[in-house]
């Protein structure tokens, strides 16, 4: 089973690639990178991650129906046994927006659930797609728990849950990604007792942060002003498993090849 996993959205892979996020899976110690918002064909991804491919990485990806966007994708040092695309709704089906891998008993996700738009149809369109993968997470938790395997879903989840999330929490109510029926629906998912764990917040209860994701804009990630939207979900018997998490902040702002941070877990 794999040791070590890791998230992050690249903000697309081709930019990604010329700054610095090459050289970073050559350091990696991960067994799996879940990566978010590729931006890319499957063709310009295998060709944008050919240094890794060559190096005996194996890549399995979805690629985006709409050009420039979204995009997601699993790296592994063991090939997968098999994949899905897709959570079962045939609307988002082409967005490339979810991918599963699976590894022996673990199956790893990696997700980007739409950013939304408080008040805008891309925030109905995230909102259809909370409702349909929330019937998702749900089969599948019942599904592993007879078959006795385990699940993490990483990724890009576009929700800050609580107030430790977001370090401007107060100025962003009324923003998509804190919006109070968004921070049920995680409170719902993480309820106690529930299937599912965040594990990073499992691994740092109580405390602001560690934020995964800051604006370009201003001195946001100077002054560590960030949210938490990426995340490591696992059902529970998979997330007991965790003994270390954390987020991969660059040394600077120049250091940085996205605007989010690599979130890694060691599992044992």
């Amino acid at each position: 089973m794999p040791r070590i996993i890791t998230t992050v959205n690249v903000n697309g892979v081709r930019a990604a690639a010329r700054k610095g996020l090459t050289e970073w899976i050559e350091q990696t110690e991960a067994d799996i990178i879940c990566l978010q918002e590729t931006r890319a064909s499957d063709e310009q991804l295998a060709e944008t991650l050919s240094p890794a491919l060559e190096a005996g990485w194996h890549l399995e990806s979805a690629e985006p129906e709409a050009k420039g966007r979204n995009g997601v994708a699993v790296l592994s040092r063991t090939p997968a046994d098999a994949v899905r695309v897709g959570h079962g709704d045939q609307e988002f089906l082409s967005a490339g927006r979810y991918i599963e891998a699976d590894f022996g008993d673990l199956t790893v996700a990696s997700l980007y659930l739409p950013s939304g738009e408080a008040l805008t149809p891309k925030q109905d369109e995230k909102e259809r797609f909370m409702k349909s993968f929330a019937i998702h997470l749900s089969t599948t938790a019942a599904a592993a728990e007879v078959a006795d395997r385990h699940v993490v879903v990483c990724g890009d989840w576009n929700i800050a849950h609580t107030e430790l999330d977001l370090k401007n929490w107060k100025a962003n109510k009324k923003s998509s990604g804190f919006l109070p029926n968004e921070r049920e629906w995680m409170e719902v998912l993480f309820a106690e007792g529930s299937a599912w764990v965040d594990v990073v917040r499992a691994q740092h209860p109580d405390v602001a942060g560690p934020y995964s994701w800051w604006s370009y804009r201003g001195k946001a990630f100077d002054n560590d002003s960030g949210w938490r939207i990426d995340y490591q979900v696992a059902t529970r018997a998979f997330a007991e498993r965790a003994e270390a998490a954390v987020v991969e902040r660059a040394q600077s702002y120049d250091a940085r090849w996205s605007d989010h941070a690599p979130v890694t877990v060691s599992y044992r």
